[in-house]
């Protein structure tokens, strides 16, 4: 395992070593290992598994569902976000990425501006089948997210800097 602290999405260093030290980053990759098992990919044939703990407490799984369409396709990561959205969890503290690659994957960009979007901050652990990891924070990954206060700062808009109203 990757030996640097990630710091997690409430700002304490470490937050990845707490969820080893308390079973709950064993239970993350057996969640994503199993919704990675059920994805749909007879295009890629790279399947993705996600499980996302959030603030709750509640682990949601996600996997990547391929479409012949390619662009209406869903990465295991996003799917994650939108099941736990639905069920009214919108704080992330860890997610846990497994895929059949040869090296740990990162989310792709749009993932990442998903994710950036409720944890800017969030410890992002990838694991392959083999058990090689690799651990990421959001801001290591996306340094400098699109946020909901970016659309504050238009030019001559409500609001913006060059508001002279």
């Amino acid at each position: 395992m990757k030996g640097e602290s990630a710091r997690g999405a409430s700002g304490t260093p470490g937050a990845v070593a707490d969820f080893e030290d308390d079973g709950r980053l064993e239970r993350l990759i057996e969640v994503a290992t199993d919704a990675m098992r059920r994805a749909y990919a007879p295009y890629s044939q790279f399947r993705v598994g996600a499980a996302l703990l959030a603030r709750s407490g509640e682990i949601v799984a996600g996997c990547n569902v391929e479409n012949a369409s390619y662009p209406a396709s869903i990465c295991a990561e996003r799917g994650a976000v939108m099941a736990a959205v639905a069920r009214g969890d919108r704080a992330f503290d860890l997610l846990v990425l497994t895929t059949e690659a040869a090296h740990p994957t990162p989310p792709c960009g749009q993932c990442r501006q998903v994710l950036a979007e409720f944890a800017p901050d969030l410890p992002i652990v990838s694991v392959t089948s083999d058990g090689q990891m690799h651990r990421w924070t959001m801001t290591e990954l996306l340094p400098s997210p699109f946020l909901p206060e970016s659309l504050r700062d238009r030019v001559g808009g409500p609001g913006s800097l060059t508001d002279d109203r």
